[in-house]
């Protein structure tokens, strides 16, 4: 496909995933302001209607790997763009994300966000802000869900290395819950800035659990293993030798 046409499709994909986004989010208002439930019925539509919409206009297949987990549990992701939030979001019976407190002020996004039980986290004071991350996930402890955090702290473009930050070990240790690390390869497609989207399959992959009770640098050393390991390997398939499609 011409790279004209592709950024062309890729932006009425934009607008429409954004009206969308408006259009559930005041028909669902009233359920999400006084039930958790609405907010997380209108969350799950939504990212359901972006991955089908992703599909029909432009040829990007979303695929989810490995035993979904349920429960309580942590899930620690590799982060390369919005998809891999809606992938996640999708796949996850109760999703809670770990979240920048800007987005807190983001229109219906930080509404919604909230009252399905995610975290927000003022990365500008980083010692508060671990200990507080803590505090409010250990009081929303007694909701049922799978709390999801992004161990690098933000979106990291494929290939490109970023440490690990120690927010997801301390989780571990606290919650004394078992560890799911998640791969991805969804950067090659929806990529962190710019307008193009590309067709072909953006792929989550959850991995072997790490059991609760290993030691923090032992931990911190597996799961970044586990999931760069298989995020290169999720991206060299989704290459196979070839740039994404359109």
């Amino acid at each position: 496909m011409r790279r004209g046409l592709r950024w062309i499709l890729s932006l009425l994909f934009i607008l429409q995933m954004y009206l969308a986004m408006a259009l559930l989010g005041i028909a669902f208002a009233p359920w999400a302001l006084v039930s958790s439930a609405g907010a997380l019925r209108a969350a799950k539509l939504y990212s359901g209607w972006v991955l089908f919409s992703a599909r029909v206009m432009l040829g990007l297949r979303c695929e989810v790997r490995g035993k979904v987990p349920e429960g309580e549990v942590l899930v620690a992701a590799k982060h390369q763009s919005f998809l891999d939030i809606l992938i996640l979001f999708d796949a996850l019976p109760r999703p809670k994300f770990i979240m920048k407190k800007e987005l807190l002020w983001t229109p219906f996004l930080g509404l919604y966000a909230r009252r399905v039980g995610c975290v927000p986290v003022d990365r500008s004071k980083r010692g508060a802000a671990l200990a507080r991350m803590v505090d409010e996930v250990l009081r929303g402890a007694a909701d049922p869900g799978q709390l999801v955090i992004y161990p690098q702290g933000t979106r990291v473009p494929p290939g490109e290395r970023r440490p690990y930050k120690g927010g997801s070990a301390v989780l571990y240790g606290e919650l004394g819950q078992p560890c799911v690390p998640a791969a991805t390869n969804v950067g090659l497609f929806w990529p962190r800035r710019g307008i193009t989207r590309h067709a072909g399959t953006a792929v989550v992959e959850f991995l072997e659990p790490i059991p609760p009770g290993m030691e923090r640098a032992a931990f911190m050393a597996t799961l970044e293993q586990r999931i760069e390991a298989q995020s290169d390997a999720l991206l060299e398939e989704a290459r196979g030798g070839r740039a994404p499609e359109g």
